[in-house]
């Protein structure tokens, strides 16, 4: 029998909005929620610094990123995977 690992890593997809560190990255992930007593729907986002190695994003990117071990005080996420290039 051989058995399948699975990834208890998150994974999300957002938007690059920074590249101007070397091998980091800034993307923004937004998430509708709804409201508790209106019921109306709200777009929150959230902003991450990823490790992006070979620095191969750029501004307008959308990323596939998945969460890792902390790397600095404020990285803990990893490029995963570029889905669709800027144009």
């Amino acid at each position: 029998m051989s058995e399948t690992k699975t990834s208890l890593q998150r994974t999300v997809v957002g938007k690059v909005t920074s590249n101007a560190m070397e091998k980091s990255a800034t993307v923004i992930v937004e998430r509708r929620v709804r409201h508790a007593v209106y019921g109306k729907f709200i777009t929150r986002s959230t902003k991450y610094h990823i490790h992006d190695g070979d620095n191969q994003t750029n501004v307008g990117d959308i990323v596939r990123i998945r969460e890792c071990r902390p790397i600095s005080k404020t990285k803990s996420w990893t490029l995963d995977e570029v889905i669709t290039p800027a144009v």
